[in-house]
């Protein structure tokens, strides 16, 4: 059975950090490209980050550059999202992404809410 079960979202104040996890089972982890999202105005999940199967190349919307760090561990079957300088911008139900050609699979999400 395939999984993804995301973890670590809470309430942080503006400038704060969190870390989520997503743990995956029941599928060849390694072979899958990561990503995360998050709902964007009116135009569904847009992406937030990504990384490639052996967590050489990562990508970044323009919105968390410099701020978010997306990184895998294979052994463990999980991909983390570092959060730095959290925005209230940033509040969202953060979802982990594993895809690979005729393949893919969502989580049902970590909420993160950034306020004072």
């Amino acid at each position: 059975q395939v999984q993804l079960v995301e973890s670590g979202g809470g309430l942080v104040q503006p400038g704060g950090s969190l870390r989520l996890s997503c743990a995956a089972s029941g599928f060849s982890f390694s072979s899958y490209v990561m990503s995360w999202y998050r709902p964007g105005p009116g135009k569904g999940r847009v992406m937030v980050a990504g990384i490639n199967r052996d967590g050489s190349i990562t990508n970044y919307a323009d919105s968390v550059k410099g701020r978010f760090t997306i990184s895998r561990d294979n052994a463990a079957n999980t991909v983390y999202l570092q959060m730095n300088d959290l925005k209230p911008e940033d509040t969202a139900l953060y979802y982990c992404n594993a895809r690979q050609t005729g393949s893919e699979h969502w989580g049902q999400g970590t909420q993160v809410t950034v306020s004072s």
